[in-house]
């Protein structure tokens, strides 16, 4: 069902609509196309999203964009007056991508929201999902199944792709591994991790831009993220009928308190421990994969 006909311009409207709805200002900001998604903050009121799309797949566009969004609403919930100071810049690149994943996975991918959201995503999509129900798409939309692509995978085996890269960049630059090596090793990671090998490349070891730019020891970050994300929202207090009428002032108001408005005041560590009233630990992240995966596989 997610891999039926969903016209971009209707992806376009469908993502960005949520996107505002979370709280991003589209007067400050803009969503363009691309083909790796990214966030670039310029400063006080210019924020910009990348999204892409695929008329043959709705996860590419949506969940990019809501993490993006996540990206963005820290941008623009940082304290303007403090902007070129420490106290006006983002804690950690792990704390940023807390505030993706948060969106994009604790929300996003979250029952209470598809509660509200599906009935928007049926109509905005007429004639795509006529015989498709709630929990159906709630499903789908956090199956779990190995995938080639670090974007697109699902919670359960996201981090996975990261530790794959990390073993990777250490061998890389403590010189155990050649350039001229790195698909097959990329490949042979794969097959080993996940039981799926690419077939090219560009589903390989070029899919992401990190590298590219120099970016090597981001992609820990992203699990950093996750820990971050799930410690968060056990701790704050409990969201769910507020997503389901489709409101989230409340969920965005709690991390511009808590974590938007302290910049770079304090370390990571710190600032989730004032935060939450507890240090960082991955029991918030396991509990959460359990509580969602048992609830849906009935294990």
């Amino acid at each position: 069902m997610l891999r039926r006909e969903f016209p971009t311009d209707r992806q376009k409207w469908f993502a960005e609509s949520t996107a505002a709805a979370f709280g991003f200002d589209f007067t400050a900001g803009r969503l363009d196309t691309t083909s790796h998604p990214f966030c670039s903050a310029f400063g006080p009121g210019d924020c910009r999203l990348t999204t892409r799309y695929n008329p043959r797949f709705f996860n590419e566009c949506f969940f990019g964009v809501l993490h993006e969004a996540g990206h963005g609403l820290y941008e623009q919930g940082l304290p303007v007056d403090k902007f070129g100071t420490p106290c006006g810049a983002y804690c950690s690149l792990g704390v940023h991508e807390s505030q993706s994943r948060f969106w994009e996975n604790l929300i996003g991918r979250g029952r209470p929201f598809w509660d509200h959201a599906f009935p928007r995503l049926q109509q905005a999509f007429p004639g795509v999902l006529p015989n498709v129900t709630a929990d159906q798409w709630h499903f789908a939309v956090n199956a779990v199944k190995p995938s080639l692509i670090r974007v697109e995978a699902d919670e359960a085996t996201y981090n996975l792709h990261v530790a794959i890269r990390f073993e990777l960049e250490l061998a890389l630059i403590g010189g155990e591994l050649a350039v001229a090596d790195l698909p097959a090793a990329w490949n042979d990671k794969y097959e080993a991790a996940l039981g799926i090998r690419p077939a090219t490349d560009a589903e390989g070891c070029l899919q992401d831009i990190h590298w590219s730019f120099g970016g090597f020891g981001y992609f820990p970050t992203y699990t950093l993220g996750n820990l971050h994300a799930a410690h968060y929202f056990a701790h704050m207090p409990d969201p769910t009928d507020a997503i389901r009428r489709g409101e989230f002032r409340d969920v965005l108001g709690w991390l511009r308190t808590n974590v938007h408005a302290h910049g770079r005041r304090y370390r990571s560590g710190e600032l989730t421990r004032r935060a939450t009233g507890k240090p960082l630990t991955a029991e918030a992240f396991s509990k959460s994969l359990k509580q969602k995966l048992g609830a849906l596989y009935g294990v």
